[in-house]
């Protein structure tokens, strides 16, 4: 068995970057996951990008054909082995996700990519249902500060609350930089 890369991706949609949803926190996360993009390759390691797509026009963001829908350059420039389209927050829920991965012999599937509480972290808790082992990377992730009627909370504490939760019992919650040091080896 091997790991994989599942490059949260699901919304390396400009929308992150340009949109409603700029993220915010940690600094440097876009260079963290390019990096682990790399190391990946590098390393021989299936690379998966998924893109969020809404299917209600009602919704505000993640609407096919919109600019702020395209992919960041950054990750239409890497090669992947896999790319899918989802349309809810996990990358399990509808789609070849699971069986490709079992076709693929993977059994570590590693988190990098956009939102932290939202994608993320339901893709990781999907991926753990499935029995499959979880890496999150926790530089390689990134959120933005909420507030709506339940309350609110800065990027970092949401963040943070996230990484704790994941560490707790689902995922290992390692640096880019330490896991690219693990492939080193």
């Amino acid at each position: 068995m091997r790991s994989g890369l599942l490059h949260h991706v699901m919304r390396w949609n400009l929308e992150y970057f340009t949109g409603m949803l700029r993220i915010t926190h940690p600094h440097g996360h876009l260079d963290k996951v390019l990096q682990a993009m790399d190391a990946a390759a590098t390393h021989a390691i299936p690379r998966v990008v998924v893109q969020h797509t809404f299917r209600d026009p009602a919704k505000p963001f993640f609407q096919r054909g919109t600019p702020a829908w395209e992919l960041h350059p950054a990750i239409q420039a890497r090669p992947h082995d896999l790319y899918l389209e989802k349309h809810l927050p996990g990358s399990f829920t509808d789609t070849t996700l699971e069986s490709w991965l079992h076709q693929q012999a993977v059994d570590t599937v590693v988190i990098a990519g956009y939102m932290t509480h939202m994608c993320c972290d339901t893709t990781a808790r999907e991926a753990v249902h499935r029995g499959l082992t979880v890496e999150f990377l926790r530089d390689a992730t990134g959120t933005l500060p909420l507030k709506n009627a339940a309350g609110e909370v800065s990027a970092e504490a949401l963040h943070r609350a996230i990484l704790c939760a994941q560490q707790m019992l689902l995922s290992e919650v390692l640096s880019t930089d330490a896991w690219c040091q693990r492939l080193a080896l």
